[in-house]
């Protein structure tokens, strides 16, 4: 029996021609190879399976071919092509930066760089996955890389270049992959099914191409399995039974149900869907991707973005001129929400039929939220709503009078503060009543107001009659300017209190500190030593309250001062550190000493 070789090998590309889906690139090659503009290094990124090594071995072929044709692809027939369709050109070097990712691996490779070809024109060196190599390995490759011997060309491949160094991007020609479209993907799968010899429908090609996601060997080897499983009898539904992908027609019947607001049906043919196991989060996926292509195909221009088998579009566009448009957009943030949430639930089904549930009657949500054709906002209340109001007074002039509660005006106008009752109102009925309004006569010039017996009072005594007991109005007395006589006494009288309140050290440093004036709110305290400025510090705020209420004066403040030249003795044991401080000790106390070796004790210094 021959040996079995997968199809992603057996049918790997051998020229630029025959690779799928890059002509962008292909064609850049081509033209450099023929115009002898080549690049020492070039740099291929791009998605897993799409050609990126199968580019990096026909460029390294082709360049070293002794007969390039005149379309740019190699001869396939002399030595050199030979040997590389053999495996044993020695002109071609291939390493895998996966593992081979240490300073160790580059340096040897280096070092291969330095003996020219023994035939042909070119070395290359194709690294594959060099995203993998440590950083020390690519600063150990980038002086190679940047200035190479004449002979040497890098073919760097990556499916991830943010995780290049920028020094290395900056030394290679870049060439970026695409991934291959559904089209191309059918019809290289098409080819190769002609040559095997097998039996497919094109809307299994097309399921199979949808899987791959753009990825050519993953759809070969898909086709593989599928081959395997059918015998070679490649079906659309045995497709999707070996592929585990829920058909359209389950997507299209629970979408009727939804629509009739058929709760019961819509479930059932969920139960139904997970007895066949299929998960949670693919069916919610699922129909949110059937719902996206139903909302596509409500505009005829955007067809085009439908990306479903051959066949079906049809009943997609039929299906959208059915459903709304605020319906789709609603059931889309409801399927995405379902879909966020699900790994959190704890019950994965009841929290899939709860989401089927919202859409059953999202319908009748929309229904009920339209008015004349249009979406509208619901309204928050229909009723009246009660509230309180209380105007402000205002007042008044009213028109020169010459007489007033029987005593003469003399034709002065009258000030009115006019107080209005607060009122209830309620909003869109009734207006209310009236409010009375009391009208108080106030004099704009004497400043006078009438009482109930006819007596002139002026304001001052109306508002001290109304605000009587809850208000205490205070004479301000005269500030008294410093001298030193009275600040002296002041202070002194502080020290007193220190006293009185067994603060002994405070007191004395109070009594014996010198006071001098400096301005008309502003004074100088001096002292001898530091801590006696510590001390005055600590009673700062209270002294400046016992003065400042003494002279009437919020405004005086005073600063405390050390007088130059005087130093303060500082204890001897002070300066010692705490070794030496039980040295002198134990020296003082020998029994100290004695305990501590007795019972072997470690001092913490």
């Amino acid at each position: 029996m021959d040996k079995f070789i997968v199809s992603a090998r057996k049918y790997r590309p051998q020229t630029f021609d025959t690779v799928v889906g890059q002509a962008h690139i292909t064609t850049t090659l081509k033209n450099a190879i023929a115009n002898n503009q080549l690049a020492h290094a070039f740099l291929f990124c791009g998605p897993r399976g799409v050609g990126k090594t199968t580019c990096a071995r026909i460029l390294a072929k082709t360049i070293n071919c002794e007969n390039i044709q005149p379309d740019g692809d190699a001869c396939n027939k002399c030595n050199s092509c030979r040997s590389f369709n053999e495996g044993t050109s020695l002109n071609i070097h291939e390493l895998d930066a996966a593992s081979n990712n240490s300073v160790d691996d580059i340096r040897n490779l280096v070092d291969q760089v330095r003996f020219a070809p023994q035939a042909g024109k070119y070395k290359v060196y194709i690294v594959d996955e060099v995203h993998m190599l440590s950083a020390s390995a690519f600063n150990a490759f980038l002086k190679t890389l940047e200035e190479p011997p004449p002979y040497a060309i890098f073919i760097l491949a990556t499916t991830e270049k943010h995780k290049i160094l920028p020094t290395i991007l900056s030394r290679c020609q870049i060439f970026d992959f695409k991934r291959i479209t559904i089209h191309d993907t059918v019809e290289h799968l098409e080819e190769i099914a002609t040559k095997e010899e097998i039996h497919v429908e094109k809307a299994a090609l097309q399921v199979i191409a949808q899987k791959s996601e753009g990825c050519m060997r993953d759809a070969l080897s898909i086709l593989d399995k599928i081959v395997s499983f059918t015998n070679g009898e490649v079906t659309y539904r045995n497709t999707l039974e070996h592929l585990n992908i829920l058909d359209h027609d389950y997507y299209f019947k629970l979408l009727d149900c939804l629509m009739a607001q058929d709760m019961a049906g819509g479930m059932l043919l969920y139960d139904e869907i997970n007895r066949k196991g299929f998960e949670g989060d693919l069916v919610l996926n699922g129909i949110a991707e059937f719902m996206r292509n139903i909302l596509v195909c409500k505009d005829a221009r955007a067809v085009t973005l439908l990306d479903v088998v051959e066949g079906m579009q049809e009943k997609y566009v039929s299906t959208a001129a059915k459903a709304g448009t605020a319906y789709l957009v609603s059931a889309l943030n409801i399927l995405n929400e379902a879909e966020i949430n699900y790994k959190m639930a704890r019950n994965k089904r009841l929290h899939v039929e709860l989401a089927l549930i919202k859409l059953n009657f999202l319908q009748q949500a929309i229904e009920l939220s339209v008015e004349n054709g249009s979406v509208v906002k619901k309204k928050r209340v229909d009723g009246p709503v009660a509230y309180k109001t209380k105007p402000v007074p205002s007042i008044q002039i009213n028109a020169p009078v010459t007489q007033t509660n029987g005593h003469q005006n003399n034709g002065e106008p009258k000030l009115f503060i006019q107080e209005t009752k607060a009122v209830v109102t309620v909003a869109a009925t009734a207006k209310p009543a009236a409010a009375p309004v009391v009208q108080r006569p106030i004099s704009a010039n004497t400043t006078t107001a009438t009482n109930e017996t006819g007596l002139k009072r002026n304001l001052l005594e109306t508002l001290q009659e109304k605000y009587q007991g809850t208000r205490n109005i205070e004479v301000i007395k005269e500030a008294i300017a410093l001298n030193d006589a009275d600040l002296l006494r002041c202070w002194l009288k502080y020290a007193d209190t220190l006293e009185e309140q067994q603060k002994h050290s405070s007191s004395k440093t109070f009594r014996i500190a010198k006071l001098h004036i400096d301005e008309d709110n502003f004074f100088t305290v001096i002292v001898f030593a530091f801590t006696q400025q510590k001390f005055i510090e600590q009673e700062r705020m209270m002294v400046a309250s016992h003065i400042q209420e003494a002279f009437n004066n919020r405004s005086i403040s005073f600063k405390v001062i050390v007088e130059e030249g005087v130093k303060e003795e500082i204890p001897a044991s002070m300066l010692l550190n705490s070794r030496e401080r039980f040295e002198r000790i134990a020296e003082q106390f020998p029994l100290v000493k004695e305990l501590k070796d007795r019972l072997k004790l470690e001092i913490d210094y």
